[in-house]
């Protein structure tokens, strides 16, 4: 199965999943990677400390605007992942044909990534840190 097609989820797709896409579309960047969010704070850009984190990583992400998952989405993505086994829940819930399809982004490692949203840069580099491990557990998994 070729995941061709990865759609990254978070709550309002301003923090995390915007960090995961940008990681993920370095390392594959002839597949099509998306993020979107739960209860996303659509059309905000990435929070100032996503902008600041990634920046340190030469990854320009002013683009991004935040936008809402849909079925669409969810439809045309080979693989889902969330940053939480409720979000996992929420999606599969919805749209019960994502199911199979939808993983915890620390799924190998049974971890939520923290929200860092209204919280210090601390908070943002733990998040940081924890997707770029997550995503290590996946490597072998998506190319």
């Amino acid at each position: 199965m070729a995941f061709d097609n990865i759609l990254v989820v978070c709550v309002g797709n301003i923090c995390r999943s915007p960090m995961a896409e940008a990681l993920l579309k370095q390392h594959y960047p002839d597949k099509a990677i998306d993020s979107a969010g739960v209860g996303a704070l659509v059309g905000h850009p990435a929070d100032p400390a996503v902008l600041e984190i990634m920046k340190e990583q030469q990854l320009d992400i002013s683009n991004h605007v935040a936008k809402q998952i849909d079925e669409e989405l969810a439809k045309n993505a080979d693989l889902i992942f969330t940053m939480s086994d409720g979000q996992t829940k929420w999606i599969e819930e919805r749209w019960p044909f994502c199911r199979g399809k939808t993983f915890k982004l620390g799924h190998w490692q049974d971890k939520n990534i923290a929200d860092p949203y209204k919280h210090d840069m601390n908070a943002f580099k733990v998040a940081y840190q924890d997707i770029v491990d997550s995503l290590e557990q996946w490597a072998d998994k998506i190319s």
